[in-house]
């Protein structure tokens, strides 16, 4: 049963004890999955502390869905995010999805920023309505 995570606050950066807690998992956690899945790559600043942005926590709870709540094994949901962002590139360049069935969509802040479908929230029904749910508890705070 996925839990209910916090909304993600409007910044630009942050550290990985704030995103150990936005996302659920410990900090040695976030490490090691930093080793395993490439497209985590956080900037390092003085002392090599970790800053994150946004897709990048975005990518972490995609990861921990697949991981946590899907039952996939690392090197399973490290497959996964590929099949995506191929999903992702083959649509970009005017091509139909894999033949999978694998369909990709970016959301428009996304598309914005370059970012891939692999570095996008999954679009299936529970991860849309959590992430419109702290959409919308972002949207009562303001």
């Amino acid at each position: 049963m996925s839990t209910l995570l916090p909304p993600i606050p409007a910044k630009r950066y942050f550290t990985i004890g704030e995103v150990a807690e936005l996302c659920g998992v410990k900090p040695h956690v976030l490490r090691y999955w930093e080793q395993e899945f490439t497209q985590l790559r956080p900037m390092k600043r003085r002392g090599n502390r970790r800053y994150y942005q946004h897709h990048e926590v975005l990518m972490i709870r995609r990861i921990r869905d697949l991981l946590y709540d899907q039952g996939f094994t690392i090197s399973g949901a490290r497959n996964r995010l590929q099949e995506l962002a191929h999903a992702d590139k083959a649509l970009r360049d005017g091509g139909a999805p894999h033949a999978d069935g694998l369909e990709a969509a970016v959301p428009a802040q996304g598309a914005n920023e370059g970012m891939s479908v692999a570095q996008a929230i999954p679009l299936n029904a529970a991860t849309l309505r959590k992430e419109l749910e702290e959409i919308r508890a972002l949207l009562l705070t303001v």
